[in-house]
């Protein structure tokens, strides 16, 4: 089993974050995994984007060029990655900054409100992580103990008061329903 996704935004938006969770849970989980990150010459404002790659099998190029599982975090990023998700795929929106719909028909959308979330609980940085809980339950891949394990690893002992705030972000994705 492989699955590919695609982290998009804009800088400073936490989508590198998302995908180092990402991959983390998967090395514990004892995937298979690839990161890359991607982002254009000014980080905060600018285009970034982060491609992550969890397998069962060896992964054999971390390019991802038509994910299974798109997270598009501004409209830039919805326009220019839509039309490569898999039929089949998955396409969560952060509804809060992307007023139009998937105008695809062949993948599963989840439309999440996740800027407007994390502002009313304290954390308007932390939209990514709404997102991402999302993700993980549509998924059926959020297990508490490996997210957890995950948020440890990427979250530097200077930032280790934040990560309650983290889990809790992830646990609004998790149960939001649309």
């Amino acid at each position: 089993m492989t699955k590919e996704y695609l982290f998009a935004g804009f800088g400073g938006q936490g989508l590198l974050f998302s995908g180092k969770v990402l991959a983390y849970k998967g090395l514990i989980e004892e995937k298979n995994v690839s990161w890359l990150p991607s982002y254009g010459p000014e980080m905060r404002g600018g285009t970034a984007n982060c491609s992550v790659i969890v397998s069962d099998d060896p992964v054999g190029a971390p390019i991802v060029l038509t994910p299974d599982v798109l997270v598009a975090m501004n409209l830039p990023s919805l326009d220019k990655y839509e039309k490569a998700v898999r039929k089949g795929g998955y396409i969560f929106v952060d509804s809060s900054l992307i007023e139009r719909k998937v105008q695809r028909d062949d993948v599963n959308v989840y439309y999440v409100p996740a800027t407007r979330l994390a502002s009313e609980n304290g954390a308007p940085t932390l939209a990514n992580m709404i997102l991402m809980g999302k993700l993980l339950s549509v998924l059926d891949s959020y297990t508490e103990e490996t997210v957890d394990a995950a948020l440890k690893k990427c979250i530097s002992a200077r930032h280790a008061d934040m990560l309650e705030l983290n889990r809790k972000m992830m646990e609004i994705g998790k149960n939001y329903n649309e």
